[in-house]
């Protein structure tokens, strides 16, 4: 912790607090707990809000170091703000509560929620939800967060593949905080919408990671052109 910088102490601290909380919560005042994790709740809002930011501040990191850098980093920093965007957008069925849109008769024939949104569709007897949003994305971020780090340390081509496409690494220090809130997370708390809250911290956690990654000289400086 002791290198982070003011601001990734202040997330951090923020992540903890709100994870406890919600611990507290879970044990003390069900109802309440419920109307936390709810559809456009508490957590559900502030996980949109923090992709969002995660994606317009790799996008102001975009435009301050892009001249720096090629064609393959311009794709991957922009994909993955795409990403973080799309995912923010998804959280939130692209304000479709907030700003009282009705779903098209295609969404709600086809989305299990009747949402407009991608994470709900239902294909034959397949939920997308968990298909893609739930197990195969689980297996990309346990290989963003513990597989990418220890590759980009030991193997130099996929430490040059990574940086050639802006890919933000996680820190020691960013997984260590994965692991500890997802314990805290899915162990003491036994809610089908526990996950809300995970989505959370890893909202939270993504913005430490581009804010400040393992490989933050290699993608993000002045003094690297590629």
């Amino acid at each position: 912790m002791k290198n982070l910088s003011l601001l990734e102490k202040i997330i951090s601290l923020i992540l903890l607090i709100t994870v406890i909380y919600a611990i507290y919560v879970y044990f003390t005042d069900s109802a309440y707990f419920e109307y936390l994790v709810q559809e456009d709740g508490f957590y559900e809002n502030l996980t949109s809000a923090f992709l969002f930011f995660t994606s317009f501040a790799l996008l102001i990191k975009f435009f301050k170091y892009q001249k720096y850098y090629g064609a393959l980093w311009k794709v991957g920093v922009l994909l993955m703000a795409l990403g973080l965007f799309f995912g923010g957008g998804e959280e939130i069925s692209w304000g479709q509560r907030i700003f009282h849109i009705q779903s098209s008769e295609f969404f709600k024939e086809n989305n299990a929620q009747e949402e407009t949104n991608l994470h709900n569709m239902v294909v034959g007897d397949v939920k997308l939800n968990k298909l893609i949003f739930s197990n195969l994305m689980s297996i990309c971020f346990g290989i963003y967060f513990l597989v990418l780090p220890i590759l980009w340390n030991r193997s130099p081509k996929i430490k040059i593949l990574l940086d050639k496409f802006g890919i933000s690494v996680a820190r020691p220090v960013h997984i260590v905080i994965f692991i500890i809130a997802t314990a805290l997370i899915l162990l003491p708390i036994n809610h089908s919408r526990k996950w809300e809250i995970w989505e959370y911290a890893f909202a939270l956690i993504m913005f430490l990671i581009v804010y400040n990654p393992l490989n933050v000289k290699e993608i993000f400086s002045k003094e690297t052109n590629r």
